[in-house]
């Protein structure tokens, strides 16, 4: 009976250490995803000359790009984001929200990846810029490039 009662013991001392291995392996993962996380023009390129109407499109890695909810959000859903441009604006810091109705600013709310916009003639600054739900900027979630419109 002595030896079951160890027995038990040992079975869920292993189980409970395998548990909190797992925990901190998956934060760990976590952890290294969000490092990884980026936003990126795949058109046009940097210091590229262009014509109006300008097409962009974007990339990103290390998240999940969906279209904002419907309704009036109130929280954001982890590891999702959608796409911001901004024309002739640079990055915005972390946590910033980016305001809707701003013309600098584009919204991609709907979770698309390309815009066609027209664009004056001369060199322009270009960011696109990863967003949560609410329209916050996300950590290291920007690029900025240069285009010169003919």
């Amino acid at each position: 009976m002595h030896v079951k009662i160890q027995l038990g013991l040992l079975v869920a001392l292993t189980v409970a250490g395998l548990g909190v291995l797992t925990h901190a392996q998956a934060a760990k993962s976590a952890g290294k995803a969000s490092s990884k996380m980026r936003v990126f023009f795949i058109e046009p390129k940097n210091n590229a000359t262009v014509t109006s109407p300008l097409h962009m499109k974007f990339g990103s890695e290390g998240i999940k790009i969906e279209a904002v909810p419907p309704g009036d959000v109130t929280t954001t859903r982890p590891g999702v984001a959608h796409y911001h441009v901004g024309i002739d604006e640079a990055c915005l810091p972390a946590g910033k929200t980016i305001v809707k109705g701003t013309p600098s600013w584009v919204h991609f709310g709907d979770g698309k990846d390309v815009f066609d916009t027209q664009m004056t003639p001369g060199k322009h600054k270009l960011s696109v810029q990863l967003g949560d739900d609410l329209h916050n900027t996300l950590p290291g979630a920007c690029q900025t490039i240069t285009v010169n419109v003919k």
